[in-house]
């Protein structure tokens, strides 16, 4: 294991009595886990990409997987699974645009490219620095070239919409960026501390006073559980561990537990953020997510084993991927998901 593998491992924020130890799954959960995995890997494709139901050779769902893999400690090349992951890595830094260096790969980001370019953004930071000197030289031209893509596609307002331009803005699409940017400087690349107050700003114009909950653009009334996980996920990764938008938000969060629209996509982002706010609260919100989601995983190991938990994922390995990360997330293998 080189230095800086070890460097990227270690949490991006540290309590004053230092990173906390990684907590085992229990047995239940284990089980859940490795049989996702195993789903996971029989269903890459031979170009080392992941497809769900149109979504074929898509470099967002492609990094939900490596995420996937990743949160549960497996890395590229080495082990049971590190062959998928490298294989996916490979992919990944193969998938640039030659003229904007846009992470889409060669079919394209069906329209939402930024999406897709800060989904891949996020996991190529996670893998730049595990999978030895080859992979580290092949995603590093192009992690460089992805972060300067998004920094010069922020809009006046600080936010990010579908298409490389800063035009337009939408508080899901900015949160992905963010937090490609904010694991693409733990990783070591340079991201300026005005970009990300100007997305903070963004952020938190998209919030409902009266609810605590999150708007998908500013001066709406419209809040929803999955961009208002979004938010507080943000903010954390921001360092604004104290935002007084915080504990209004959790209570919106808690209530809306159940929420089916964009179910999985929501707790991608809950489950780290209510990591982060530690405590009793993400002891009852960890206990609540194993009851919700291991009786709904099929018996092959992929979620869910019937449609209602979530009305608008686009397929099963999205949601098995998503499941993963969020069971896994007392492990604390990926650094920017870490405490």
């Amino acid at each position: 294991m080189t230095l800086l593998t070890l460097l990227l491992l270690l949490p991006a924020y540290q309590g004053k009595d230092g990173p906390p130890a990684p907590a085992k799954l229990d047995g239940q959960t284990r089980v859940a886990v490795d049989k996702a995995l195993v789903w996971l890997a029989a269903r890459q494709d031979p170009d080392g990409s992941w497809s769900d139901a149109e979504h074929r050779h898509n470099t967002a769902i492609t990094s939900f997987a490596i995420l996937a893999f990743l949160s549960d400690g497996h890395m590229p090349g080495r082990g049971r699974h590190g062959e998928t992951v490298l294989k996916g890595a490979r992919f990944l830094a193969a998938s640039g645009k030659p003229e904007n260096g846009c992470l889409v790969g060669a079919r394209g980001g069906n329209g939402r490219d930024m999406y897709c370019h800060g989904m891949a953004t996020l996991a190529l930071s996670q893998l730049w620095g595990t999978g030895g000197k080859d992979l580290d030289e092949s995603i590093r031209p192009v992690l460089e070239r992805a972060v300067l893509l998004i920094l010069q596609s922020q809009n006046k307002e600080g936010g990010w919409r579908y298409q490389p331009a800063p035009n337009d803005a939408d508080i899901s699409v900015t949160v992905m960026q963010v937090m490609a940017l904010r694991a693409a400087r733990n990783a070591g690349m340079h991201v300026p501390d005005q970009v990300l107050d100007k997305a903070i700003t963004y952020i938190n114009s998209c919030r409902d006073a009266k609810s605590g909950g999150y708007n998908y653009q500013p001066r709406q009334n419209a809040p929803e559980f999955a961009r208002t996980a979004a938010g507080i996920c943000v903010l954390h990764l921001c360092g604004r561990h104290s935002a007084e938008e915080i504990p209004q938000a959790v209570k919106y969060l808690e209530t809306h537990f159940n929420s089916t629209h964009h179910f999985f996509y929501g707790h991608y982002y809950a489950s780290h953020a209510m990591h982060q706010i530690g405590g009793k609260s993400w002891e009852t919100w960890y206990s609540r997510l194993r009851e919700k989601l291991l009786p709904a995983q099929a018996p092959d190991g992929s979620w869910p084993k019937n449609g209602k938990l979530d009305h608008s994922a686009p397929g099963p390995v999205y949601q098995t991927s998503i499941a993963v990360i969020a069971l896994a997330v007392p492990e604390q293998f990926v650094p920017i998901y870490q405490r």
